[in-house]
């Protein structure tokens, strides 16, 4: 821990190996003796201790310490990195983790954004569920599903819990710092008071639990209830809060949207673009409306191509969707989506009965890297043929029982089975997420929590500031600057609390949460310091922020990042509490 430059000077060197009959040191200063008596050692040692070997020995310490076991999961990276590659094409291999981690980023997001959201839109609507309830559960959820199946598949391992705490407040410092301030910097605004004391006043409570519980170093049953029953209990404030407003304003305007809780009456709408995305399409379409075959209709809804938009998009945006093309076609092929703003809701017959196969074997297959799909009944039997045959006949019966033109009365349950389709996506790419980022940790020798404050974080919040900042340009900064704030308090308390309640038992109710190093407290304190100074300053600037805000709040999380790489490298030493 905290021994990033040796790692580092590890890896450039292609193999940091010791000659053969150099003594090697342990943790405590302890020497090993030379020769074969290290490996005799290496049971029960941490991972990390792989540099203080030589390069031809590093496989079997892998493959004989428990500690170098990775939990879930379709790859071995460790096993891949350091018994795979040869130790002269080690940079090799940190490059291609490299580029995977980006890929498993743009899964996450492609996931959510064009499939897990949608579908719990449709969900909540079937329940017919209000604007503000749905916008603070179903959307928030959808929003932060990478962060929080993050922080469950990290929280599932104690090794690298540390991974999940560092996200959480890393996120909310990049949020609250960077986003907000970008808000401020390309649209100033006055922002709403009520929704933004109420968010800040809530987030800072979270922040302050966890921030006990870490000193704890422990959370039980209820406190990880009361994580959720925090949760709750905000979600009611936001929709006692807007009926108030309302009331106040005489029901004046419609209920706001499910992103835009109380937004003030004087935002200052947009000018209607003259034309619109539509338009594109008139001429395209056929004067006589005709009836597609269903091999037609399979192609096309299986096409994640529009073609007229490639044409009109530059060089980059282009290149990026080259990278997006094989998610999104993976994607389309396992999980239905349904869409209630079209007239159809978005049935294509062909593929949603193709979905009631792939969707099932999707599920079986991912759950617990495929250890249930793979189970064979009676030792015979493997499950994953059961669910091919039951579901087949299913697609089937729905089939021949309906037709291209008209959805079946209960197409609302692709939603639900979309839902859990995507679900499962999310927690593979998750998956594989925490484990490589341990990888990449044991490989630079860097703590979990400083991976989760910068690549996790930033990896998980690169959408939202996107969307926040985009929000803002097109003439919403009060929307956007509200969303800063809500979705990160949906992240730590659902987070943390769910993904601790998960890993509880009726023999153990209680998770231990040991800080893997003083870093931990600098975040701590980081987050909890920047929430003051806007819950200060933005009142007493009357709740107008302009780019003096901005300008601030960006230089504040810059100087906390070159604090927490300098506390992480033990430039700089904090005593642990």
């Amino acid at each position: 821990m905290g021994q990033g430059a040796t790692g580092l000077a590890g890896v450039l060197s292609l193999a940091g190996a010791l000659p053969a009959g150099t003594p090697q040191l342990l943790d405590a200063g302890h020497t090993l003796p030379p020769g074969g008596d290290a490996l005799s050692h290496a049971r029960g040692l941490d991972c990390w201790e792989v540099w203080k070997h030589n390069s031809s020995e590093w496989c079997h310490f892998i493959r004989s310490n428990p500690d170098c076991r990775l939990d879930g999961g379709f790859l071995d990276y460790l096993d891949g990195v350091f018994c795979v590659f040869p130790p002269r094409v080690l940079p090799l291999a940190v490059t291609l983790y490299a580029l995977w981690l980006l890929y498993l980023f743009i899964i996450l997001g492609v996931t959510a954004e064009k499939f897990f959201c949608p579908n719990l839109s449709a969900i909540s609507t079937n329940l017919k569920l209000s604007h503000n309830v749905a916008g603070v559960t179903f959307l928030a959820f959808g929003n932060g599903a990478p962060d929080v199946f993050s922080a469950v598949v990290a929280f599932s391992d104690p090794r690298t819990a540390g991974l999940a705490i560092g996200a959480v407040f890393g996120a909310g410092v990049f949020v609250t710092t960077v986003v907000a301030g970008g808000i401020a910097l390309v649209k100033p605004f006055t922002a709403a008071s009520r929704p933004f004391l109420r968010d800040v006043i809530f987030y800072m409570v979270a922040v302050f639990l966890t921030f006990v519980i870490l000193y704890l170093g422990r959370i039980r049953l209820g406190e990880a209830l009361g994580y959720l029953g925090l949760y709750v209990f905000y979600v009611l404030a936001v929709v006692l809060c807007t009926w108030i407003h309302r009331r106040q304003r005489g029901d004046g305007l419609a209920p706001p949207g499910a992103w835009e809780p109380e937004m003030p009456t004087d935002v200052e709408e947009p000018e209607p673009s003259s034309t619109s995305s539509g338009d594109y399409g008139e001429e395209y379409r056929p004067l006589l409306p005709s009836r597609e075959t269903s091999l037609r209709i399979l192609a096309s809804a299986l096409n994640p191509l529009d073609c007229r938009r490639w044409r009109r998009k530059p060089w980059y945006w282009r290149l990026f969707k080259a990278f997006r093309v094989p998610v999104e076609l993976l994607l389309l092929l396992t999980v239905p989506v349904v869409d209630p703003d079209k007239d159809d809701l978005n049935w294509r017959r062909p593929l949603n009965c193709l979905h009631i196969l792939t969707s099932p074997l999707l599920c079986i297959l991912t759950l617990k890297s495929g250890a249930y799909g793979l189970y064979q009944i009676q030792g015979v039997f493997p499950v994953w043929a059961l669910v091919t045959l039951v579901a087949s006949a299913l697609a089937l019966i729905i089939f021949i029982t309906t037709s291209n033109e008209e959805p079946p009365k209960y197409h609302c349950v692709f939603a639900f089975l979309g839902f859990l389709a995507s679900t499962m996506w999310i927690n593979a790419a998750a998956t594989e997420l925490v484990n490589i980022l341990r990888t990449l940790g044991i490989i630079f020798q860097l703590s979990n929590t400083v991976l989760g404050l910068t690549l996790l974080a930033w990896g998980n919040s690169i959408g939202d500031t996107f969307s926040d900042l985009t929000m803002a340009r097109q003439g919403y900064p009060r929307m956007a600057f509200s969303a800063c704030f809500g979705g990160i308090i949906f992240n730590i308390l659902v987070g943390v609390g769910l993904g601790c309640l998960l890993q509880m038992s009726s023999s153990q109710p209680l998770v231990k949460l040991e800080p893997d190093s003083s870093l931990v407290w600098v975040l701590a304190g980081a987050l909890g310091l920047s929430l003051a100074f806007s819950l200060v300053t933005v009142p007493a600037q009357c709740f107008q922020l302009g780019k003096a805000y901005g300008l601030c709040l960006i230089a504040y999380y810059l100087l906390f990042l070159c604090l927490a790489l300098l506390t992480e490298f033990r430039v700089i030493h904090f005593p642990a509490p």
